[in-house]
């Protein structure tokens, strides 16, 4: 399995719109999975999401996450990265990081209005600190 460089790596997930699958453990021990629109700040990921959904809850109680960012379409390359998490609650802090994601996915044009939607009080900033890479260039070796 061809593995990325670190270069490689990086610009495969600022590539485009690809979503991140992140997956916690619920209190019971029960797996979740949820997609994001993340960006990166150096090789930390950032992403926002509700303090009361079940990946808001998780992540607080954990302080740890992985996720998974994947090309659906030949050569099918993924990256799962494991880490810790930073959570902030700041809406100073989180305007710039959801006006930044947001026009990653919608458009500058659209950006701001979509960055004061999610940068609101409720809202975490989360920011993951990889401690782990997984990554595959091709999963048909080509």
């Amino acid at each position: 399995m061809p593995q990325m460089s670190d270069d490689e790596r990086r610009k495969f997930l600022v590539e485009g719109t690809r979503t991140a699958i992140v997956a916690t453990t619920r209190k019971d021990g029960r797996p979740h999975v949820a997609p994001v629109w993340f960006v990166l700040d150096g090789d930390d990921v950032i992403f926002t999401t509700g303090r009361d959904t079940v990946k808001g809850r998780t992540i607080r109680r954990e302080g740890r996450v992985a996720l998974c960012v994947d090309e659906p379409r030949m050569p099918y390359a993924h990256i799962i990265i494991e880490g810790t998490v930073t959570i902030s609650e700041d809406l100073d802090e989180m305007l710039p990081w959801a006006t930044r994601i947001a026009a990653r996915y919608v458009g500058e044009e659209k950006a701001e209005a979509y960055g004061k939607r999610n940068a609101v009080p409720g809202e975490l900033l989360i920011r993951v600190t990889p401690e782990k890479f997984v990554t595959e260039r091709s999963a048909t070796g080509e």
